[in-house]
Formats: structure tokens, C-alpha cells, sequence
């Protein structure tokens, strides 16, 4: 067991500039510990209100991961700092994250059980099977979100109702920006169409966020005017360089379904059909004769028909402004844009092409000393308050020290005080033996009056000296002087 009598003997035994310095050294320490507690104390808060899917969760973590802010997984949430919830929140919803929990195959054959009727049967595999295919969907390039729906075949019962075949709908949503080109599309219906058995792929209609169909029909270049746009102007900006052109298409789509027949005879060995006339006049006989003959020598018949399906192309316009500064071979930009966006003039395309002069600002450039000032705006506020911290620092950190020193001798006068007050005199001395004459001093006037004169008179004569200069109490009303009391003691001694 620790002895307290004994440590608080060392404790007074120490030199005022030691135990200050054990003092400050022990509140160091513990402003650390509580500095460290705080710094492992986990103050953040759930992100979200409701608990995520692990899907959705992992969305979540993979884009907090690439903004590179700290968070604390859980097992349906993460944990971010108070303050920034409400700006991740707002960061993620803008990002469209995280997606709407989709359930598939696994998930909706997880409630069914042996008495589950055929047709909610049948319902929930729909379901799942919808649900892997728009999970499927979500992971192509330029399509954020996806929604599938599948209507089952129906086979007449009587033989009045017709027979419908699977179907599908399918609506897309493009990421800001993206398109999808006719193979692209073409993927997406074939991809549907294999994950749902019986189901043929003209059977699918695939709609945008707008509403507008996408179909794969039009292979010829020109079946998105935003990536002939896009393909046109990377190629006039490598050639002439970037901002001498403008480009803008327009594409045309017929919404009609066409269908074409085309019928073709070749023959089997010579000409197809053979006429011959054969007519006659005898004058004497006065008769007249005419024979025709009409020979089908039989051919081989080829017919193909042909059905364009709505939103087919039509007809691409598209108009080049040039910079007329920069570049004025008018000619060859049309020329070289004719090739490069595989336009058919024969079907109507139409390529228009014109060097104007281009509007420029003649404004000044922007100073920069505005942005200056709102620099040293912004961290003037802090710098300034830092060195009023400082100088404050600077200025009161003596007086705090002596404040603190102050307040531990008087501790310690109080403390050795109370303990030496009920010893004997010499006693006391032995007690002060090794003191400083102000502490020595200090711990006298806190003795009674008759105590601290028979503990003055064991000192030495140049230590009481320096000990009767310190002391501060002032004369008891019934003692006379300390030299006078002192004197008189010594005379009757005598």
C-alpha cells in the first residue's frame, strides 16, 4: 500500500520551484489525456435516416471513398461527421446515389413457400427476373438507371381470343450527356431479350427519360446527331485548330413504319416470254390468215420485303460556321465533312457551310487584385485574432506563473501550517530544516505568537535576520517588539 503520510513528507520536503514544476507538469498531462480523449471520442452521426440495402451501401461507400472524405462503415449505414451531413446528403442526391433498391431473383424467391399459389408465383418471377435485368442494365456505360417491364405471353383460351406474344418495355435513364448509339441500342434489346425465354427482340420498345424511342435501325452514321456532332467537331478542331468551327446537326426521322417489297425474275435460259405472228394473203384465193404464238419459257421468281420500323432516318442536315479569320477553304470543310459524317446526298442530306467573322470580347482582363483583397478578407479575421492570442500569451504568461506560484506556497504555508502546529519548537526548526528563509517566513506568521518567537530563537543569527525580514504578519497588540520581546527573554535568562 502506498504511504500517503510518507509521500506528503517528500511532497514538503520539495523546493516551491520543484513542486511548480511537478504542478505544471501534472496539468500538462492531463489537458493531454483529455486532448487525446476527445480526439478518440467518435462524434459522427448516421448519414442516413433509414437503413440502406447492401447494394445501396456499397454506391454509397465507393463515392465517398472517391471524395475522399472519412467516414465509418456500418452494417446498413456510415457514419460521417456532424457537420457535413447535411453537404453529403445534397452531394449524393445530385449524384443520384444511392439508386432505388431493386429486389431480384434471390430476393423475391426468398418469401415463397409451398402453398404459394402458381400465380403469385409466377408474378414474383417476373419480378426478380425484371429486377436482374435493370441491376444488369445499370452497369453500361451512359445508362444511370434502368426499368423493365415484362408482360407474359397469353395463349387463346377459345378460339375467338387472339394469341399475344411476350413483350417488354423498357425505359432508360441516360447519364447527362451520354448517348447510345443503334449498336448500343441493339445490345440493350438483344440483352432483354435473352433474359426472358420466348421473348423476340421486336418485341421490345426501348424509351429514354423523354420519351423518345431509341431503335437500332439507320446503321449508317447518322443515327444520333449528338455523336455526329461531337465526331464532326473533334475532327474540324484537330484540323483547324479549336474554336475556328461550329458545327450543328439536325437529323430528320421518318415516324412511319415503311414497308418495302422488292421482286425479282431471272430468267431460266434465254428470253422469258417469246411472241411470234405469222399472217398471210392469198389474192387469187382472196384469203387472209393470221397466226400468233405466245411463248412462257418459265423464270425464277425473287421477291423480299422489308419493314422499317418508326424513327428511322431521314434526312441529315447539318451547318458549319466557320471563322473567317482562321480559316476560308469553304469548299474542302464541306468536302471533308460530307466524308467524315458519311452523309448521302442522294437521300436529301444537306451540308451548309459558311465563313463568318466570329464575335470576341475586347474586355480587359480581369484584374487579379480583387481577389486579393478577398484573400486577405478572409484570413485577416483569423490572423489577426491569432496574434492578439499571441501578445496576450506573451504578456500574461509571467504574471499567470507568479499567480500560480502564488497560490501553491500558500497551499504549502496552509499545509505545513496545520502540520507543524501542535509540535514543539524544535520540533518545527527540524521541520524547517532546508526551507528557504520566505517559506521559513511564511509558515512562522502562521504560527501563534509564543510558537514562532522559541522557533526564531534556534535559528542562527543571519538566517533569523533574513527570516524577521520576510515576515509579514504584523505585531501582536499583546507582544511587545519582536527585538524588544527578544531582548527581554535573553536579560532574564541572564
Amino acid at each position: 500500500m502506498i504511504d500517503a503520510q510518507r509521500l506528503l513528507g517528500t511532497w514538503h520536503a520539495l523546493s516551491v520551484r520543484r513542486r511548480t514544476i511537478a504542478l505544471g507538469t501534472f496539468a500538462a498531462l492531463l489537458g493531454l489525456g483529455a486532448f487525446l480523449f476527445a480526439l478518440s471520442r467518435d462524434d459522427r452521426i448516421a448519414l442516413f435516416s433509414s437503413p440502406l440495402h447492401p447494394d445501396q451501401l456499397g454506391e454509397v461507400e465507393t463515392c465517398l471513398a472517391a471524395w475522399n472524405v472519412a467516414f465509418v462503415p456500418t452494417n446498413d449505414n456510415v457514419r460521417v461527421e456532424r457537420k457535413r451531413r447535411s453537404d453529403l446528403l445534397l452531394r449524393l442526391s445530385l449524384s443520384g446515389v444511392p439508386h432505388p433498391h431493386v429486389a431480384g431473383s434471390a430476393e423475391a424467391f426468398a418469401n415463397v413457400g409451398a402453398l404459394t399459389p402458381e400465380a403469385v408465383l409466377d408474378a414474383q418471377t417476373r419480378d426478380g427476373l425484371a429486377g436482374d435485368l435493370e441491376l444488369g442494365l445499370r452497369g453500361i456505360a451512359g445508362i444511370a438507371d434502368a426499368r423493365v417491364i415484362i408482360a407474359p405471353a397469353k395463349a387463346g383460351t377459345f378460339a375467338d381470343e387472339n394469341t399475344h406474344d411476350a413483350s417488354a418495355s423498357v425505359r432508360l435513364a441516360l447519364l447527362p450527356g451520354a448517348h447510345l448509339s443503334a449498336d448500343a441500342v441493339a445490345g440493350v434489346r438483344a440483352f432483354i431479350a435473352a433474359g426472358v425465354p420466348g421473348l423476340d427482340p421486336k418485341h421490345v420498345t426501348i424509351v429514354d427519360d423523354s420519351g423518345v424511342a431509341l431503335t437500332s435501325d439507320g446503321r449508317d452514321g447518322a443515327h444520333d446527331g449528338g455523336m455526329l456532332q461531337a465526331a464532326l467537331q473533334s475532327a474540324l478542331d484537330e484540323a483547324f485548330g479549336a474554336g475556328a468551327t461550329i458545327v450543328r446537326v439536325h437529323i430528320d426521322r421518318d415516324p412511319r413504319t415503311r414497308e418495302t417489297s422488292d421482286v425479282r425474275s431471272a430468267s431460266l435460259g434465254g428470253p422469258i416470254v417469246h411472241s411470234s405472228v405469222d399472217e398471210r394473203f392469198a389474192s387469187d384465193r382472196k384469203r387472209y390468215s393470221k397466226t400468233t404464238q405466245n411463248d412462257d419459257r418459265g423464270s425464277d421468281v425473287h421477291e423480299e420485303r422489308t419493314i422499317t420500323g418508326p424513327g428511322a432516318t431521314e434526312r441529315v442536315s447539318v451547318a458549319i460556321f466557320v471563322d473567317g479569320e482562321r480559316a476560308s477553304d469553304v469548299f474542302k470543310i464541306r468536302a471533308l465533312a460530307i466524308g467524315a459524317a458519311g452523309l448521302r446526298p442522294a437521300r436529301g442530306d444537306s451540308v451548309t457551310v459558311e465563313a463568318i467573322r466570329f464575335a470576341r470580347s475586347d474586355a480587359a482582363p480581369h484584374p487579379a487584385w480583387p481577389n486579393l483583397i478577398g484573400l486577405i478578407a478572409t484570413i485577416a479575421p483569423s490572423a489577426i485574432a491569432g496574434a492578439v492570442v499571441i501578445v496576450l500569451a506573451r504578456l500574461g504568461i509571467k504574471p499567470f506563473a507568479s499567480l500560480v506560484r502564488s497560490l501553491l506556497e500558500r497551499g504549502a504555508v496552509r499545509a505545513a501550517a496545520g502540520s507543524v502546529s501542535g509540535y514543539a519548537p524544535s520540533q518545527v526548526r527540524s521541520a524547517l530544516a532546508g526551507e528557504p528563509p520566505h517559506t521559513a517566513a511564511a509558515i512562522i506568521s502562521a504560527l501563534p505568537t509564543a510558537t514562532a518567537a522559541a522557533v526564531l530563537e534556534l535559528y542562527p543569527p543571519e538566517e533569523r535576520a533574513d527570516i524577521v525580514r520576510r515576515l509579514t504578519r504584523p505585531p501582536s497588540p499583546l507582544l511587545p517588539d519582536y527585538q524588544t520581546w527578544l531582548g527581554a527573554r535573553r536579560s532574564t535568562h541572564a
